[in-house]
């Protein structure tokens, strides 16, 4: 049976991640000079794409455990880390792009120097499940 963790969010970084290429996007349409209707309309459709798309990721970013893997889903984005390959845990708030809705966040090692960000709102239940699975898998041995 699998267990699932959502991500942790944090609202001010959705809003800084929203609001910051809509403000980008009305400067660079005043700065071109586009009627203010065309720019109207252009921005509001780049507004809903981009709405979309972090609608997107909200509401698909999960982990979850299965006997053998640790999978992350984000939107478009999949990964698949075998457990037994997970050589260490540890805190972080590093803002490098992730499937992780929040500065605080786990980076994962494994497959001897990759390394995957995540941020689990339920962190301690989330290192428990990866503890109770990385022994059940070493007793399976």
């Amino acid at each position: 049976m699998a267990a699932v963790f959502r991500s942790k969010v944090d609202l001010w970084l959705v809003a800084v991640l929203v609001g910051v290429p809509i403000l980008v996007l009305e400067f660079f349409f005043e700065d071109i000079g586009l009627s203010d209707q065309s720019a109207d309309l252009v921005v509001l459709l780049l507004v809903a794409v981009v709405l979309a798309i972090f609608g997107w990721l909200y509401f698909t970013t999960r982990y979850s455990f299965t006997a053998e893997f640790l999978s992350v889903r984000s939107g478009p984005f999949s990964w698949n880390i075998p457990l037994q390959e997970i050589s260490k845990i540890e805190p972080t708030h590093n803002p490098a792009s992730s499937p992780a809705l929040s500065l605080d966040r786990l980076v994962i090692y494994y497959n001897d120097g990759k390394e995957l960000m995540v941020s689990p709102a339920d962190k301690q239940g989330f290192m428990n499940e990866l503890k109770t699975r990385t022994r059940h898998r070493a007793a399976i041995r």
